[in-house]
C-alpha cells in the first residue's frame, strides 16, 4: 500500500505542477509535497475535476449538478478522492450521452457488467438517495440506475476498505455509545432487544436480508458479517428492495468499481475479501459484480471518445 500510495502521489505533484502551474492559490497549503497529496480549497474543490477543456457553461453545469455541493465528501478536494474520480469518468460520459458504451463491458468473472440495466443519461444519477432502508439519515450511492433493473454503484479508489459498519467504531465520547455500540457480534448486546444495534433504531437492513443472503436474522452470528462488508450488503440492498418494501433476486444488482492497483484489492487485500465473502453469501452470487477503473478507462479509449478525458486520466491517476 505505500508504494501504491507513493507513486500516486508523485503522479499528482506532477499533474499538479504542469496543470495548475500558475494558479497555486486553489490549493490548501496545509497539504504539501511528498507528504501528503494536493487538496484543494473548499471553494474550489470542482477543479479537482476533469473537464473538457471546450466545455459550455451548460455542459460544466450539467457535469456540476450531479454532484449538489451539499453532496461532497470529506475528501472531495483530493487528489485521493474517489468521489471526484467518479465524477470525471462516469460524469463526464453522462454529460456527453455516452454511458450507454458501459453496457458492452464484462465484469471480472465473464459477466456482462451491467446485466440487463439499459444504462443512458436518462436513467444515470450520482449520489442517488436510499430513502426505503429506515435509515434515520438517507446515505447516498455513488452512482445509480433506474429502471425496471436497477443498479447500484460502489466506487473506489485508494480505500483500504470497502466500507465498514459504524457501530463497532463509535468512540465512548459520543452520546450513543452507551445505546448503540456494537462488539462485532450479530447478537443482543448492552440494554437492546434487537440482535443488530442498527435495527433497534428502526433501520430495516435485517429484514430483508434472508430474502437475499444465506444469512439468518433469527440467530447469533459472530463476526457479524455486515461488520467488515456493510457498504457492498447496503448497495445490494439498495438495488434489490423497492420503496413498497418488495425484495426480490431478480430487481437488480450491485457493482463495485476500484483500482487494479490497489492492494486492497488484489489477494489478501480486505477489499477483495468483503467482495468474495459478500458474494458468496448472496443466494444469488451474480447480484455482485466488480470491473476495474482500468478497463473502464481502456474501453472509452477503444470506443475513441473522449479523448481529452483519457489523457488527463492517465496523467493524474496513471489509469
Amino acid at each position: 500500500m505505500t508504494d501504491y500510495k507513493a507513486d500516486l502521489l508523485q503522479r499528482y505533484w506532477n499533474y499538479q505542477e504542469t496543470r495548475f502551474a500558475n494558479e497555486q492559490t486553489l490549493f490548501d497549503s496545509r497539504y504539501v509535497k511528498p507528504a501528503s497529496p494536493p487538496v484543494f480549497i473548499r471553494s474550489k474543490a470542482r477543479n479537482n475535476v476533469i473537464i473538457n477543456p471546450s466545455a459550455s457553461e451548460q455542459e460544466k453545469k450539467k457535469l456540476f449538478d450531479l454532484i449538489p455541493e451539499g453532496e461532497f465528501q470529506k475528501w472531495y478536494g483530493s487528489m485521493n478522492s474517489s468521489q471526484a474520480l467518479a465524477q470525471s469518468v462516469l460524469g463526464n460520459l453522462f454529460v456527453h450521452n455516452s454511458l450507454h458504451y458501459l453496457s458492452e463491458l464484462i465484469d471480472d468473472e465473464g459477466m456482462d457488467l451491467f446485466g440487463k440495466a439499459q444504462i443512458s443519461s436518462d436513467n444515470f444519477a450520482m449520489e442517488y438517495k436510499v430513502n426505503y432502508l429506515g435509515e434515520p439519515r438517507s446515505t447516498s450511492l455513488d452512482g445509480y440506475v433506474s429502471g425496471n433493473y436497477r443498479i447500484a454503484i460502489e466506487c473506489k479508489f485508494t480505500e483500504p476498505e470497502v466500507g465498514t459498519c459504524s457501530r463497532p467504531r463509535l468512540e465512548s465520547t459520543v452520546s450513543n455509545y452507551e445505546s448503540e455500540h456494537c462488539n462485532g457480534a450479530y447478537s443482543i448486546q448492552r440494554a437492546r432487544k434487537e440482535r443488530c444495534s442498527l435495527t433497534e433504531i428502526g433501520v430495516l437492513y435485517w429484514r430483508y436480508i434472508p430474502s437475499l443472503f444465506k444469512w439468518k436474522n433469527d440467530n447469533d452470528l459472530n463476526p457479524c458479517p455486515l461488520n467488515k462488508n456493510y457498504q457492498l450488503v447496503r448497495n445490494v440492498l439498495a438495488a434489490s428492495v423497492k420503496p413498497d418494501g418488495t425484495v426480490s433476486l431478480n430487481y437488480g444488482h450491485a457493482v463495485l468499481i476500484y483500482d487494479e492497483r490497489n492492494p486492497a484489492f488484489q489477494n489478501d487485500g480486505d477489499g477483495l475479501i468483503a467482495y468474495m465473502e459478500t458474494r458468496k453469501a448472496l443466494q444469488e452470487p451474480t447480484m455482485l459484480r466488480k470491473c476495474s477503473w482500468q478497463r473502464i478507462v481502456q474501453h472509452i479509449r477503444e470506443k475513441n471518445i473522449l479523448s481529452w478525458l483519457t489523457e488527463n486520466l492517465t496523467l493524474k491517476y496513471g489509469l
